[in-house]
């Protein structure tokens, strides 16, 4: 239980959210969790209770409430899916005489992970509901009757025909013949009063996930690797640390389904193409941390050539983040996106005071503002924080996506990099398309302070940015 201690820093909604009974209990004082114990012991229900799935099952692995017809359990890796799914079917299994389907990327996985695995149905089956295995027919019979048959999802002929009551479906991204094994299967899911399927998944943007996630009639649940309590800190530590942030750790360790829209002038693979790791040559000033990491070894320490803060003023406080990104020119000639400071819902005090306090930091040698909404009261409002604030007043012409077609060329060709990983930014940029800005949120704020900023940096011209040979 000693694992479960990072959860005691969760404020008490948070906690009575995502906790299990058992996480729940090892967080009460000692008292009182040997209170609960005592009292399980001494009515007979404390060796029965310990290994109940109630009692470990978080709410995010217990079937949601409602009328669906599909369970999409969509979560990073170690959540807990596969536990989650094996208990769902053994629960059903417990009825008479019930078929129910269970598919895999391939009949070998399904087999490995599903059924004979750590987390899989023979693993956890309790001792009054243990199934027979017979691997050479891939069929699982409990003791009610109830049997369980083996496909795999690229194999979609084999699942055209049979009827069943139930499927749980494992790792549905990564089915070779996802679309027609999952028409497939849906076809003969027509037995009993109510057919239903969970599909237990790591999210990837295929045009399976994308239909099932807009239907009315499927119940999503997400969750992330740091959700499940029983992992190893130390594991989850170490992963988030080498991706915690980049387009791989959001999918695999966050549960996100990320996307990239048709015709978007960045996408997930230019960007993490472009993502300066660790050991890269970045060039960060003394006063923005570098010192700590160049005693390590893991940066070069050169000061930038330039550092600039693009500015993205809101229409009010109630409305669009103020978007606020420092780029440098690195010493290789490269610019580098290397902090996203954008703040939402403040005053015009309160943003201007943000700027000037991104441009100490980094020692910034321009700001350059948007003026468009606002006019010249943009720039006096941030003088009137610093007057000696290096500002350079700049209006747009162009639509956003216009504007930020040069810059995306420059991280295309490798001369602009981020320096980090920035998800609200990098989610942005993924929404700019020739044909305009398409989400998320309503405005691009933190990829339109980018390109000003990137601009000045790389085009010379900040007016209207245009390339250049270089």
């Amino acid at each position: 239980m000693a694992a479960l201690s990072k959860f005691a820093l969760l404020p008490d909604a948070e906690r009575a959210l995502s906790l299990s009974i058992a996480e729940r209990i090892a967080l009460l004082p000692y008292r009182e969790r040997r209170k609960i114990l005592l009292w399980l012991e001494k009515t007979g229900q404390l060796e029965e209770f310990v290994v109940r799935w109630t009692f470990w099952a978080r709410p995010g692995q217990r079937p949601p409430p409602g009328a669906w017809r599909t369970w999409l359990l969509m979560a990073g890796r170690g959540y807990g899916k596969t536990r989650a799914g094996a208990e769902w079917v053994h629960h059903l299994a417990e009825g008479e005489g019930r078929r129910i389907a269970i598919v895999g990327p391939t009949e070998d996985e399904a087999r490995r992970v599903m059924v004979e695995g750590a987390s899989g149905l023979i693993a956890c089956a309790a001792d009054d509901n243990r199934p027979c295995w017979e691997p050479s027919r891939g069929i699982l019979t409990w003791p009610s009757g109830s049997q369980a048959f083996v496909y795999s999802g690229a194999n979609p002929e084999a699942l055209r025909g049979p009827e069943h009551d139930y499927a749980w479906c494992d790792e549905l991204a990564k089915w070779a013949g996802a679309e027609a094994a999952w028409d497939n299967l849906t076809f003969g899911l027509r037995r009993g009063h109510w057919p239903r399927a969970l599909a237990t998944t790591t999210p990837r943007p295929t045009p399976l996930l994308r239909r099932l996630v807009g239907r009315g009639d499927v119940a999503l649940t997400k969750g992330r690797t740091a959700d499940n309590g029983m992992l190893a800190q130390i594991v989850v530590d170490h992963v988030t640390e080498l991706y915690g942030g980049t387009r791989l750790g959001r999918q695999e360790l966050d549960g996100e389904l990320i996307e990239d829209f048709e015709g978007a002038l960045w996408t997930r693979a230019m960007i993490e193409a472009g993502r300066a790791e660790i050991g890269d040559s970045i060039y960060f000033p003394a006063h923005a941390g570098a010192g700590d990491a160049a005693a390590d070894g893991n940066y070069i320490l050169s000061p930038f050539k330039r550092i600039v803060i693009g500015v993205d003023p809101p229409a009010s406080a109630s409305g669009d983040a103020c978007g606020i990104v420092v780029c440098g020119l690195g010493a290789d000639g490269i610019g580098y996106v290397l902090d996203d400071r954008s703040e939402r819902g403040l005053s015009p005090e309160g943003w201007a005071r943000a700027v000037v306090r991104a441009a100490q930091d980094w020692g910034a040698d321009r700001v350059v503002v948007e003026t468009n909404q606002g006019g010249e009261m943009v720039e006096s409002v941030l003088r009137s924080v610093d007057s000696l604030l290096p500002v350079r007043p700049v209006k747009a012409r162009y639509g956003k996506a216009r504007r930020a077609e040069p810059v995306s060329a420059l991280f295309a060709r490798g001369k602009a990099k981020l320096a980090g990983a920035f998800a609200e930014l990098e989610d942005q940029l993924c929404g700019l398309t020739a044909r305009g800005y398409e989400g998320p949120g309503r405005s691009p704020d933190r990829a339109d302070a980018m390109v000003w900023a990137m601009a000045e940096l790389m085009l010379g011209e900040v007016g209207e940015p245009r390339i250049r040979r270089l």
